[in-house]
């Protein structure tokens, strides 16, 4: 984001409490504070928290020393919160404001940081109350899979409920869950209240008959085919009962067809699914916890030998777009997000999309796909086919280790760099993380700053020649644009600050570099000395 300065001094004019928190933070400012104000700020309708400035009015621009990498500060607001914060470094009169951006929250949600729903009071800050956390998380309606259903106990699957048992007593190491019969282990989950079973429990564990009687639409209908041509599918299977008793039984279709893709690396060859087993569930239970069930259609999974593409009923919930589904998150069916986030099976109100991103690049897969989704479905595309095995060796060579530590915006700023595609302001922020990693390297500096793969990711990929290439070819470049504009002041020749801004993306040292390699070629020479030096062709 760009802040006009007739907006800044608007700011600078505006009282405190109009979405605006001023820190004078001249030196430093905690961290945790920051989170707390951004929270309090979202939950409030979104606004400005500007570090550099005092709060009282008239107020007094002094600037601030705090958070020297403003992009770090977003990606650990993002690890804290889940949230995108941008945070903008702007200068006035010389002095260095910091503007953190906090986006409004979205309808029928509340922000929070470790279990603290905060708002601002006064020069500080307090809890929500409950009054007012209900009527924010009932601003768009009760939430269905939390409404009392007709279907009881005798209705639902056992076996199904054992293994929601069993994975929540593995993921919170709550072994009391083990002991407590069905009726009490659904109570604790708030799948039943006061004796009633919600529909999150009907959609997770009702039997074949159940689910057809009071929630048809629930299943998810599975279709394979091996090529686009129409006519009935090859293979195809209507599993209409509750989540946890088909989820395997549906993977297992899906894997029948799912071929290995070989790559080899030196002496040894490894194999590649077509179709990754973690993207699929994932895709699956984002499907399952955000569809619409108050419409009528149903989940429909479509295979074919290389592509996978999932479409389920009602379009994407409020304020989620493709292009900010990563990081912003709002639940349709809360209930039922949590329920399947005890059993740590998605993350308490993600949409998983994180997980199929690193999966596709990780494995030289086509990003996934949400065109074709419009305000009545949502349809997710997962291509099959590995790209460029290469880079799959490439990084299995920087190790798990190493990998481990990036964030998804880690992973889609090396995808860009590798297919040579413009970084958003995002991704430059994390480049840093690459460059360290090994990752990528970086050639220039400032707006003409470029980045491309490292000298070890183009031997793993087998394309060494490109590397020396792309590092070459800009170095000559430089070279010519130097003789060049000696060449339009053939007379007079140019002083060494005057060839700096002919490459204003190098640094000084690297221009003279350039030039002394130059007149080693015997291509330009030095007349003069110190201030009146001149560069001028041979």
């Amino acid at each position: 984001m760009t802040t006009r300065p007739e907006q800044f001094r608007a700011w600078l004019d505006s009282p405190e409490g109009a979405r605006l928190e001023f820190k004078t933070a001249k030196q430093t400012y905690q961290f945790d504070s920051l989170v707390e104000y951004c929270v309090a700020l979202a939950n409030e309708g979104g606004g400005q928290v500007i570090l550099g400035v005092t709060d009282q009015r008239p107020r007094e621009v002094i600037g601030t020393l705090a958070f020297q990498e403003p992009g770090r500060t977003e990606h650990g607001l993002f690890q804290r919160l889940r949230q995108r914060i941008p945070i903008e470094e702007y200068h006035h009169e010389d002095r260095r404001v910091l503007i953190v951006h906090v986006p409004e929250r979205l309808p029928g949600t509340a922000w929070e940081v470790d279990g603290r729903y905060l708002k601002r009071a006064g020069d500080g800050l307090t809890a929500l109350g409950g009054n007012e956390l209900q009527a924010m998380f009932a601003e768009t309606g009760p939430d269905f899979s939390a409404q009392p259903c007709p279907v009881t106990m005798s209705e639902l699957e056992p076996a199904g409920i054992a293994r929601f048992r069993e994975r929540w007593a593995a993921r919170e190491g709550w072994q009391r869950v083990l002991k407590l019969t069905d009726e009490a282990l659904l109570e604790a989950a708030e799948l039943a209240v006061d004796g009633q079973l919600t529909y999150t429990a009907l959609i997770l564990f009702g039997t074949q008959r159940a689910v057809g009687r009071y929630l048809a639409q629930s299943e998810v209908v599975f279709e394979y085919r091996s090529s686009d041509a129409t006519g009935p599918a090859q293979d195809r299977a209507e599993f209409r009962e509750g989540f946890f008793c088909f989820q395997d039984a549906l993977w297992e279709r899906i894997n029948l067809r799912n071929d290995r893709q070989s790559y080899q690396d030196g002496l040894f060859r490894f194999d590649i699914l077509t179709f990754d087993e973690p993207a699929v569930r994932e895709a699956l239970l984002n499907a399952v916890s955000h569809r619409d069930y108050r419409l009528g259609g149903s989940i429909l999974l479509r295979q074919w030998p290389r592509r996978l593409e999932m479409v389920s009923p009602g379009g994407f919930p409020a304020g989620i777009t493709p292009e900010n589904i990563i990081d912003r998150q709002n639940p349709r069916n809360r209930r039922l997000a949590e329920a399947l986030a005890r059993a740590g099976l998605v993350e308490r109100s993600g949409q998983g999309l994180n997980v199929i991103v690193e999966s596709a690049i990780r494995h030289s897969k086509p990003l996934p796909d949400f065109r074709g989704s419009d305000g009545y479905e949502v349809k997710l595309t997962l291509e099959g086919t590995v790209r460029d095995p290469g880079f799959v060796r490439f990084l299995e060579r920087l190790g798990d280790e190493r990998l481990g530590g990036f964030s998804t915006h880690d992973f889609l700023t090396l995808d860009a760099i590798a297919k040579e595609q413009p970084l958003s302001e995002l991704m430059r922020s994390r480049v840093l993380t690459l460059i360290d990693a090994g990752a990528i390297e970086r050639q220039g500096r400032g707006r003409g700053t470029r980045y491309h793969l490292s000298r070890s990711a183009y031997a793993a990929i087998g394309k060494r020649g490109v590397y020396t290439r792309r590092r070459g070819l800009d170095h000559e470049t430089n070279k010519e644009l130097l003789i060049k504009h000696l060449r339009t002041v053939a007379g007079t020749g140019a002083p060494r600050s005057e060839l700096c801004q002919v490459l204003p993306a190098q640094s000084m040292g690297s221009v003279v570099r350039l030039l002394q390699e130059l007149r080693t070629e015997g291509r330009v020479q030095l007349r003069g000395e110190r201030r009146w030096a001149r560069w001028v062709l041979s």
